[in-house]
């Protein structure tokens, strides 16, 4: 059995995510640099900077979405536990879920210690 095709894999598995982050901080840096300053009359920004932009968008926007897989497997889950209830065990559980979320996030009553 080969284990050097595996450790090369490993390898990879830890390259790639910080070779990605630095090539698109790189191109974040060339666009910001080659259009805003004419468009916006901003100052070019450094590599640095760039990644601290790339990094506040994220904080902000949220975006990447690396964990994917992980949600698309919880919803595989909840398909296969939801397919094995009855009609009346399916219903009911909707009806448990529709109360919890009827009142929306801003109706919800205010629980305060008693």
């Amino acid at each position: 059995m080969n284990h050097n095709k595996h450790k090369k894999g490993w390898i990879f598995l830890f390259l790639c995510p910080p070779l990605i982050l630095l090539g698109v901080t790189w191109i974040v840096m060339s666009l910001w640099n080659c259009l805003l300053p004419d468009i916006l009359g901003v100052k070019s920004i450094t590599y640095w900077q760039a990644m601290g932009i790339l990094i506040l968008s994220k904080i902000l926007f949220g975006g990447f979405h690396f964990g994917k897989g992980v949600r698309d497997f919880k919803e595989r889950k909840m398909r296969e536990k939801m397919q094995h209830l009855s009609p009346e065990e399916r219903e009911k559980f909707k009806e448990v879920w529709r109360e919890k979320c009827a009142g929306g996030f801003f109706n919800r009553p205010n629980k305060t210690n008693e």
